[in-house]
C-alpha cells in the first residue's frame, strides 16, 4: 500500500508546487478551508497562481494570505465580498477575476472531476456571464455553455480520514471540498482526525481514498467566524 500520510503540510506538498499552476482550494467562506496547506503554499512562495475557490478568504487569513504575498495571478470565484485587498487588487488591474454564479462554479468543478468537458445551463443567459460563450436553445429555452474545471492540485479539508485517504466531511465543509477532491491531477488533504483503516463507517464515507494522493493531520485549526453577527440583549 502507498503511504499517503505525511508528517506535515510541507512534506505533503513537496514536488507538487510550481509557478503558474492552477490550484483548487476547498471550503465555503472560512468553513472547511485547508488552512495549514494554504500556509505552506505561502511559505513556499509559489507565484503566478490561478486559484479556483468559492471565495478568497479574508484579509490576513485563508487564501487572503496568498493575496497579501502577491502569489495569486487569477481567481476563479463566486463570492469575494469579505476581502478588501481582493477588491483593491482587482480594481487596480493586479488581479484577474473570472466570476461564476455559485451553482455554476460547483457544477463546473463536479463536471471536471467526472470527465465532462462542458455542459449547458440556463443560469447567466442574457447577462455578462454569457459574453463570449456559446449559447443554444433547448425546448424553447436559451442556455449557456460552461466548461468543466480541473486543476494541477486540489487542496482539501476533511473532518476524518483513514490512512487510505477515505474522507468524511462535517456539515458546511462539504461545500466544494468533495467535488474538488475529484478534479485535481493531485489531491492533498488535511484532516482534524486520522483514524485506523476500517474504523470509518463505510456508508458514511464521502470521498473514497482512490482520489486522495497525500494527507496530513492538520497542525492547528483556527476555525474563525467570518462575520460575527449578534443581537443586543433585551432589557428587562
Amino acid at each position: 500500500m502507498v503511504d499517503k500520510v505525511k508528517k506535515d503540510a510541507v512534506e505533503a506538498l513537496a514536488g507538487l508546487l510550481f509557478d503558474g499552476m492552477t490550484i483548487m482550494a476547498g471550503g465555503f467562506g472560512l468553513c472547511g478551508i485547508p488552512e495549514n496547506l494554504i500556509a505552506a503554499i505561502r511559505e513556499a512562495g509559489t507565484k503566478d497562481l490561478t486559484v479556483i475557490s468559492n471565495n478568497c478568504g479574508v484579509d490576513g487569513f485563508g487564501l487572503g494570505i496568498l493575496l497579501e504575498n502577491r502569489q495569486i495571478k487569477k481567481m476563479v470565484s463566486s463570492y469575494v465580498g469579505e476581502n478588501k485587498l481582493f477588491e483593491q487588487l482587482y480594481l487596480s488591474g493586479e488581479l484577474e477575476l473570472e466570476f461564476n454564479p455559485q451553482g455554476t462554479l460547483a457544477e463546473r468543478i463536479r463536471a471536471g472531476g467526472a470527465g465532462i468537458p462542458a455542459f449547458f445551463t440556463r443560469t447567466g443567459y442574457g447577462t455578462l456571464v454569457a459574453e463570449g460563450k456559446e449559447t443554444r436553445e433547448f425546448d424553447g429555452e436559451m442556455y449557456v455553455m460552461e466548461r468543466g474545471l480541473t486543476a494541477d492540485l486540489s487542496i482539501v479539508k476533511a473532518w476524518k480520514a483513514d490512512a487510505e485517504g477515505n474522507l468524511i466531511y462535517r456539515k458546511t465543509a462539504r461545500n466544494f471540498n468533495p467535488m474538488m477532491a475529484t478534479a485535481g491531477k493531485k489531491t492533498v488533504v488535511e484532516v482534524e482526525e486520522l483514524v485506523a483503516i476500517g474504523e470509518l463507517d463505510k456508508d458514511a464515507i464521502h470521498t473514497p481514498g482512490i482520489y486522495v494522493d497525500r494527507l496530513i493531520k492538520g497542525a492547528k485549526f483556527e476555525k474563525r467566524i467570518e462575520r460575527v453577527t449578534t443581537r443586543q440583549k433585551e432589557t428587562a
